[in-house]
């Protein structure tokens, strides 16, 4: 019997392993997107854009400080490191600015899940979810514009590359939103006017594909796949949802929390075969320990400042100040899930030479991403109960217009329910009901038959007896 060699037995356990270990581009184009979709297209709208300032101060301002907190602390440690002779030669800056990007993406996906049985108080529900989503998406911006500028501005003077950096950022990120926002109300359109009888299936499918296609022509235009569709989501449960058949409503909610439940799975599987199966780990103790202490320090100075911030402005019964439980709440629920995991992956480009930098970026967040989940999503209860948060609170369905006293979003609403609604969906009151009597040819166009025999309905249904004996119909 032949005896096997040193070299064959490393050839073979290459080959092994080169079966469990996939193209990170597969992470970004087939399994990240439908966790985002996902994200958008089952908010709770209303508490969701009564919070939109707070989400939106901790999504831009917050995350953006977070980075810089974590290159800071990240390039300390490598200082140190290079003293110990353990930092690798090729560090520089702006893989601290990389670095701090993708780990201040937070996903607490487990917090939210124990949010959702416990019924936890629905404004810090609509808080941390909010800002969890929105952070993804800013920093996965973020994480590509340092990249993108790295690769570019080597020569180029400080002042010069923050400009870029800015430009960059503004240009990805708004352009994605556009091209999020064209799919979601063409796709509303399409099933306004198509009727789709007992096709559900199709209706489905055709559905779904709109919703990718999104991200699909971001990444083609060199933009940013995930912010174009996670605006898509949105979007399309505001308006193309009320244009589909009731089975297709109850279909598309169904296959996006499986899609959904099956991405995130398989992507904490692959991150357990990770530990094991990627073969350039580069642990250094200086910059894992300061990489910790860099999160603490930049989810601090993200939520309790901003949080004072927002405060100043929260002074009406429907829109409280966050209390500091519900900031110690948010400041605990900082985890590290998908998305700064899919982001490190992303960094290695299996195949391609994998700088050393890289390597103890991508392992070090391997490491964070599992103490965090583990740690801090095991405790949520324990620190819920510790806090006091209250929970087993039921939802109210108030009007969303009696959410918002403040002038600019009554008007909002107000254009909203009285012109896009009517414009893309078939829902409420025709277009020619509520648009200026000189666009009514336009209106009748935007019109469809439906539209007409829903409002007809509804006014008979408002002139039944039962809504004055104390019904209500709705």
């Amino acid at each position: 019997m032949e005896e096997v060699t040193d070299e064959e037995k490393g050839y073979r356990f290459n080959e092994e392993l080169s079966k469990i270990t996939f193209d990170p581009e597969i992470f970004f184009n087939i399994l990240l997107p439908p966790i985002i979709f996902n994200a958008g297209y089952s908010m709770k709208k209303r508490h969701f854009f009564r919070n939109i300032g707070a989400i939106t101060l901790f999504a831009f301002i917050g995350t953006t400080i977070s980075t810089f907190a974590v290159a800071g602390v990240a390039y300390l440690a490598m200082e140190l490191s290079k003293l110990a002779s353990t930092a690798p030669k090729d560090m520089v800056f702006g893989h601290c600015l990389q670095f701090g990007a993708m780990i201040s993406a937070t996903d607490p996906v487990t917090t939210l899940a124990i949010f959702k049985d416990l019924k936890v108080e629905p404004n810090l529900d609509a808080l941390l979810f909010g800002e969890s989503v929105m952070n993804d998406a800013v920093a996965i911006v973020l994480s590509e514009t340092f990249s993108t500028v790295m690769l570019s501005g080597s020569e180029k003077q400080n002042g010069q590359i923050l400009v870029e950096a800015i430009l960059n950022f503004m240009t990805v990120f708004l352009g994605s939103l556009g091209i999020g926002t064209a799919v979601a109300m063409s796709s509303a359109m399409i099933f306004k006017f198509c009727r789709f009888d007992g096709m559900d299936t199709l209706e489905t499918g055709l559905f779904f594909l709109l919703s990718w296609s999104s991200f699909l022509f971001a990444e083609a235009l060199g933009l940013t796949g995930i912010v174009a569709i996670l605006f898509c989501g949105i979007l399309q449960a505001h308006y193309t949802y009320n244009n589909l058949s009731e089975d297709s409503q109850k279909g598309t909610k169904k296959l996006m929390e499986l899609l959904n439940f099956l991405a995130e799975n398989f992507l904490f599987i692959y991150m357990g075969i990770s530990v094991f199966s990627y073969t350039r780990h580069k642990w250094d103790p200086f910059f894992i320990i300061f990489s910790f202490l860099g999160i603490f320090l930049g989810r601090f100075l993200n939520v309790y400042p901003l949080s004072g911030l927002v405060n100043l402005t929260r002074k009406t019964s429907d829109r409280p100040p966050i209390s500091v439980k519900f900031q110690h709440m948010i400041m605990f629920s900082g985890l590290r899930g998908a998305v700064a995991f899919a982001l490190a992956l992303r960094e290695t480009k299996a195949g391609g030479d994998v700088s050393e930098a890289q390597q103890m970026m991508f392992s070090t967040t391997l490491l964070i991403v599992f103490v965090t989940v583990l740690l801090l999503g095991g405790a949520t209860t324990s620190v819920l109960s510790y806090l006091q948060i209250p929970v087993g609170v039921e939802d109210d369905y108030e009007s969303f217009a009696s959410d918002n006293q403040n002038k600019a979003w009554r008007s909002w609403y107000k254009f909203d329910s009285q012109i896009l609604k009517p414009t893309l969906t078939n829902s409420g009151p025709p277009l020619t009901a509520t648009c200026p009597s000189f666009c009514h040819k336009l209106a009748y166009c935007l019109t469809s038959p439906e539209a007409h025999i829903n409002d007809a309905d509804d006014q008979e249904l408002l002139n039944t007896p039962a809504l004055f004996e104390g019904d209500d119909p709705f």
